[in-house]
């Protein structure tokens, strides 16, 4: 069977983009052609930034997140419009962070105030601008951010904290959104909605009396007392620091629509930049996997291996003997990654015949990490391998246009940070591109792992992806199935001996390497 034609029974259009060379990244499309897209002022600013070299660092999205700041006096329609551009957006990472949450503790002096309409809510001094100020500077350095609760109801805060991470887009909304400077220095674009203080009013009684238990006669007087009157003094000033100001709010449907706009091609830009940050990741001249040796491991390329590969690659194979199969060199794989623990301890254990053992037992906690859902076709494998051992979930997809990578769900252990001896196994059936790895390492390295305690296991890897991943991250461990050249050039060495790991001469681009189809197999979803 020639690996070089494409197979029609298994033909699945891959959701994340191979490289046909090593000076691609991705398949462009026509709507997304790096000639179109002016990342020109972008590149500069990101260039100042940074000293080292740009193909030694990997950017994730969520460092970078695109800020909104949406303002307005009390009842405008806020909320409505940043709901608005949250559904027009259609991100799952797209975060909403209101200024509701951030109301200080009170006093019980302040909460018997507070309970009898008396306490003033609409001062600026009644928020904890200092933690919101943080909360997006953590947001901004991709950190595991916890978000307080509030209840108008107790007026306090409640026991429960919201947890962001991976935020791409950050919609700040509150009265006082363009109050503060050191917000106005973090946000790419600030909006202030304009709406007659009448209409405001009316909103604002629906409001409190159907959903924060108040009463009419207490709305109202909140109103005349602290409302109205802040709105005048401090609130309406902040319209001067807008780039972009909405009369009639979510009424004014055409000044919404522009403002969406704008929103998608300034994402439509940062999402070019990534992919080109991408692209330049793992370009090097010379590549040998020798020089590696120490991290990156290659099941040996024997009788056993061999006819494992015969069998998985074969277009005729049963998906039971698939299955069977691809667990039988999954656990290969995840026992040549077991040799990466090496802190143990001794043990002595006592057997049914009363009789004594001197063993040894890992120090180190072992947690699998799987990129669903290609990582998942390691779990038969990883049970019985490790009948109890903690397991997360990353979900990774590629946008189907561009083909960037984008976090869209994290599960992780709770308090994985405070793990003091911890090993990471993380699973994907295939490395295409590379990048989806790339984010999933870096997902666990902002939750304060060890690059040395990561375990990168995958049974078909293509040259590029592995470039890719050590030019990035040279110290993650990596355990590799069968792994891929980039041309023909560099299937030999010396132009006449073959690589000891490919010797059939497999390439990037055929199509068992640049295609995604074991998890379709595996489950049966083809």
């Amino acid at each position: 069977m020639s690996l070089d034609q494409p197979i029609e029974k298994r033909g699945r259009r891959s959701s994340r983009i191979a490289p046909d060379h090593e000076d691609s990244f991705f398949t462009p499309s026509p709507m997304h052609s790096d000639k179109n897209m002016k990342v020109q002022e972008s590149d500069k600013r990101i260039d100042s930034q940074h000293n080292k070299d740009e193909s030694d660092i990997y950017i994730p999205p969520w460092t970078e997140p695109y800020i909104i700041g949406v303002a307005g006096n009390s009842g405008s329609g806020k909320t409505s419009i940043s709901q608005k551009v949250i559904q027009e957006l259609n991100q799952p990472w797209t975060v909403l962070l209101s200024f509701d949450n951030f109301y200080k503790p009170l006093t019980p002096e302040e909460s018997v105030k507070a309970f009898k309409n008396e306490f003033d809510f609409d001062t600026p001094t009644s928020l904890d601008l200092d933690l919101l100020v943080d909360t997006v500077k953590n947001l901004k350095k991709g950190n595991k951010t916890e978000i307080p609760v509030y209840s108008f109801a107790k007026h306090a805060r409640t026991d429960k904290k919201t947890t962001i991470y991976g935020a791409n887009v950050i919609i700040i909304e509150g009265i006082y959104a363009l109050y503060d400077q050191r917000l106005l220095d973090l946000m790419d674009i600030k909006v202030y909605v304009d709406t007659d203080l009448d209409i405001c009013l009316s909103r604002r009684l629906t409001r409190d009396i159907l959903f924060r238990g108040r009463d009419l006669s207490g709305a109202m007087k909140q109103w005349e007392t602290f409302v109205k009157p802040n709105a005048v003094r401090h609130v309406n000033p902040t319209m001067n620091n807008a780039d972009l100001i909405i009369p009639r709010g979510l009424d004014n449907l055409t000044a919404i629509n522009l403002m969406i706009k704008h929103i998608q091609k300034q994402l439509s830009i940062k999402s070019t930049l990534h992919l080109k940050r991408l692209k330049q990741l793992g370009i090097r001249k010379e590549f040998k996997i020798e020089d590696f040796a120490k991290n990156v491991t290659v099941l040996p390329n024997n009788n056993h291996t061999k006819g494992i590969h015969s069998i998985l690659f074969n277009e005729n194979t049963e998906r039971s003997d698939f299955i069977f199969y691809f667990d039988r060199i999954s656990i290969l794989i995840i026992e040549n990654a077991i040799d990466q623990l090496t802190n143990y301890e001794p043990i002595t254990i006592k057997t049914g015949t009363n009789y004594e053992f001197k063993g040894i037992k890992p120090k180190e906690e072992v947690i699998a990490v799987n990129i669903i859902r290609s990582g998942d076709c390691f779990m038969n494998s990883i049970k019985k391998t490790f009948p109890e051992i903690t397991i997360g979930k990353l979900l990774i997809q590629s946008d189907s246009l561009t083909g960037e990578p984008q976090l869209h769900t994290e599960s992780l252990p709770k308090r994985i940070d405070l793990i003091p001896n911890k090993k990471f196994f993380l699973f994907d059936a295939q490395i295409i591109s590379g990048a989806a790895a790339i984010m999933a390492i870096q997902v666990l390295i902002d939750h304060k792992t060890n690059p040395c305690d990561i375990v990168l296991c995958s049974y078909l890897c293509t040259e590029i992806g592995l470039r890719r991943i050590l030019n990035v991250f040279p110290k993650v461990n990596i355990v590799i199935g069968k792994l891929s050249s980039i041309d023909e050039e560099s299937n030999s060495t010396n132009n006449n001996e073959k690589k000891w790991y490919n010797e059939e001469g497999f390439k990037d681009t055929d199509w068992h390497f640049r295609t995604r189809f074991i998890d379709s197999l595996y489950f049966g979803t083809e």
